[in-house]
């Protein structure tokens, strides 16, 4: 059963990107509202994917995507980059920070969802290449 961890400041959003996912099979799903919670989330409990925004008010998305990839027990997590920023410096920072995919709001539900199957999906095995949404075709 895929443990989901949603991270974005607006409570909206987070309720979004649970009802886009909700159909994947058997998924629960916990929602945090900033990067320090999300890390405090991330301490708590295994999650088998994260969907977090850069934007907070605290810890900004990098910073957490920094602080799950320097942790031995989470560098493997996938992470999914939902955030407004479009430019080429903000996709370039977070996937070089160590994100897996990144994409930008809006999204449709049969992207995120599409995103978080083949992420969720991967065997263990393989390496964990950051991808750009945008790019998948």
């Amino acid at each position: 059963m895929p443990e989901v961890l949603v991270v974005d400041d607006s409570k909206v959003m987070r309720e979004m990107v649970v009802a886009c996912l909700r159909p994947y099979p058997d998924s629960r799903f916990t929602q945090a509202s900033s990067g320090l919670e999300a890390i405090e989330q991330l301490s708590l409990k295994s999650y088998d994917l994260l969907v977090l925004d850069l934007n907070m008010p605290d810890i900004g998305g990098i910073e957490v995507v920094e602080f799950v990839r320097g942790q031995d027990h989470l560098r493997s997590l996938p992470i999914i980059i939902v955030t407004t920023r479009g430019d080429e410096a903000s996709r370039e920072r977070a996937l070089s920070a160590g994100a897996s995919l990144f994409m930008t709001k809006p999204f449709t539900p049969d992207s995120i969802q599409g995103a978080a199957r083949s992420l969720l999906e991967k065997s263990p095995s393989q390496d964990a290449k950051p991808q750009d949404e945008a790019s998948r075709g």
